[in-house]
């Protein structure tokens, strides 16, 4: 299957973020948007996607994959200093949706076993809430301030 312009949610997805119509949107950084997931089965669950959109990590350029990585785990960084998290998972599959995306997900001590050990897909996310930008105002706040402070800080060094 070829994945073309607007193929897969992540295509739908990042042309919405171009178009101002993504209220999940916590900031455009230089590889691409980062967002909240649209279901938070842990609070903060986020995505980094690529704009353009390409189909895996290794079509990028080695600079562009790069950045890539490096804004991703600024995601992660911000997520961290902002949720109070005990540490963050990253993922990249591609497998259901052919186009480079990654999950930003903190994990948290208050997570009840087995799911504090598990992967994340041991969630339910069917049952999760869906992300509420106005429920959500303060995290969206906190996180964004977050990455434009490494983003200034990154730029001065």
């Amino acid at each position: 299957m070829s994945a073309g312009v607007g193929s897969t949610a992540i295509h739908r997805r990042v042309e919405a973020l171009r178009e101002g119509r993504d209220p999940s949107v916590i900031a455009k950084m230089s590889s691409g948007w980062a967002v909240f997931g649209e279901r938070q089965f842990l609070r903060g669950y986020a995505l980094l996607l690529p704009d353009p959109v390409v189909p895996t990590l290794n079509d990028l350029p080695a600079s562009a994959r790069d950045l890539f990585l490096s804004d991703m785990s600024r995601l992660g960084d911000a997520l961290l200093a902002v949720t109070g998290a005990l540490r963050i998972n990253y993922a990249m599959f591609g497998n259901l949706e052919p186009a480079l995306h990654a999950h930003v997900i903190p994990r948290y001590r208050e997570e009840s076993p087995p799911l504090d050990v598990a992967h994340p897909w041991a969630y339910d996310w069917n049952a999760a809430p869906v992300f509420d930008p106005v429920r959500e105002a303060a995290l969206l706040e906190a996180v964004r301030a977050s990455l434009a402070s490494s983003a200034s800080q990154s730029s001065r060094a």
